[in-house]
């Protein structure tokens, strides 16, 4: 949770220095910018989520060993993810910019932020990939100590590059920092003493069986959040057919996108630890503790959105002004804004709570049917309907979010006290066997020694 909270700071540290140096379009730029982005990092980081499970899993059984061959590959495979969607990412910005209906002063700020990001897009890949490996193994301080540098380092730069270069120095400063930081997190898999350790005599090739079961937990996470984002994307586009769009995107990007972030970080904290509490001891066989734990996770969220809502409701104009927010119209759409969200907060956070315990378990895909109606069909549909009908304003897109909130938690809730995931199954390929032939001829000699794989797996034991 305070990882996560720090990185939301950082977030909001970008918006508040853009809006002060740039004006309220550069928020906008940067927040429509990252509900792009955020499309492509949630299917790659979808493996992570598939890696999370079998880690999980692995460490509570104790074994060591499978859960060091299992982040390897997680790496090799986000890393190559990373360079084929960068590219994808740079060559379609123009296109994806005019599909959530950017203003034209908007996409001239956005366009040098998002093609930037892409560039640099293997540093963030190889932050999330190596944060969700030591959590998931056990390890939440590690990756408290990469969020904590990767957040002051983007600070520092920010604080030089964006008075410099405006928006796209807040991309430069977030690029530099990501790919700092992952480097050193990668030396830290070498360190014998790290709970995750690459050693070297490890098989350094692409093990596809893992790579398979990499996708087979964590695809239906990563269509999820591409479905989300999807919705959040055609959201925009609601949002741009307004009379005020850049207006009320402004409003969207900070009210949304960061104010609301100290709860859904938080909250996406308190899920990677659900996950891992739940699929630790599934592996341990100790279902009951995985039920408490989710439970317990979940009350911890309510108490940070009750705390957040209530900022919400008391400070908007202070909260809204931390941005430069000083033009009327985009406050009072904000301040709207903000009230419906204290409600929702309540509801995500209780959602994405259960949503790591069924995903730490094991069911990766009863949240993905879930996440479709909740996030996409719900709000999109009620939008369309209120379009259709008496006309669409800022206010009926904001009930559109909270319903789908709760719609989410309701459905995520029901789903994990059904209990389907106790009998879901994680394991690896065993290892196929090395037959060894010894050949001296002489006493005394030295032996010739070969090795070669066995046409099948090593039977268990």
């Amino acid at each position: 949770m305070l990882q996560n909270l720090i990185a939301g700071l950082q977030g909001i540290i970008d918006h508040a220095m853009v809006g002060h140096f740039v004006g309220y379009t550069a928020n906008a730029a940067i927040g429509v910018s990252w509900q792009i982005i955020i499309v492509v990092i949630v299917f790659c980081t979808s493996v992570f989520t598939g890696m999370a499970v079998l880690v999980a899993r692995f460490a509570g059984a104790n074994e060591p060993d499978k859960v060091n061959r299992v982040v390897y590959q997680a790496f090799l495979t986000a890393a190559g993810l990373a360079i084929v969607l960068g590219a994808a990412g740079w060559i379609a910005a123009p296109g994806l910019l005019d599909l959530v209906n950017a203003a034209p002063d908007v996409q001239a700020e956005a366009l040098p932020f998002l093609r930037t990001m892409f560039v640099g897009f293997m540093g963030m890949m190889m932050f999330f990939m190596l944060s969700g490996a030591f959590r998931a193994a056990g390890d939440p301080h590690t990756p408290l100590r990469l969020g904590i540098a990767m957040t002051v380092l983007t600070i520092v730069f920010n604080v030089v590059l964006i008075p410099a270069l405006g928006t796209v120095g807040a991309a430069y400063g977030t690029v530099a920092s990501s790919t700092l930081v992952s480097v050193y997190g990668i030396w830290r898999l070498t360190r014998p003493d790290s709970v995750i350790h690459f050693e070297r005599g490890m098989d350094r090739h692409p093990d596809f069986s893992i790579i398979r079961s990499l996708f087979k937990f964590g695809l239906p996470t990563g269509v999820q959040g591409i479905a989300m984002n999807v919705g959040g994307v055609l959201m925009l586009r609601f949002i741009g057919s307004l009379e005020e769009s850049a207006a009320a995107q402004a409003a969207y990007a900070v009210g949304y996108t960061e104010l609301f972030s100290l709860i859904t970080w938080t909250s996406v904290g308190l899920m990677g630890a659900a996950a891992t509490i739940a699929g630790q001891n599934l592996g341990a066989r100790n279902p009951g503790r995985a039920i408490e734990g989710v439970r317990v996770a979940s009350h911890i969220g309510l108490v940070v959105a009750a705390v957040v809502g209530a900022m919400f409701l008391l400070i908007p104009r202070y909260l809204l002004a931390v941005f430069g927010m000083t033009d009327v119209l985009v406050i009072d759409i904000g301040e709207e804004l903000l009230r419906y969200l204290s409600v929702s907060g309540f509801f995500i956070t209780v959602a994405l709570s259960y949503t790591g315990g069924l995903q730490g378990t094991g069911d990766t895909r009863s949240p993905l049917y879930i996440s479709i109606l909740s996030q996409v069909v719900v709000p999109l549909g009620l939008c369309t309907l209120f379009e259709a009908t008496t006309g669409l304003e800022p206010g009926y897109i904001w009930m559109a979010i909270l319903v789908g909130h709760m719609t989410r938690c309701g459905l995520s809730v029901a789903r994990f006290r059904q209990q389907k995931w106790l009998g879901i199954e994680v394991d690896l390929e065993p290892p196929k066997a090395q037959i060894v032939t010894v050949d001296a001829e002489l006493p005394g000699a030295e032996p010739h020694i070969t090795m070669r794989e066995a046409p099948g797996p090593v039977p268990r034991s």
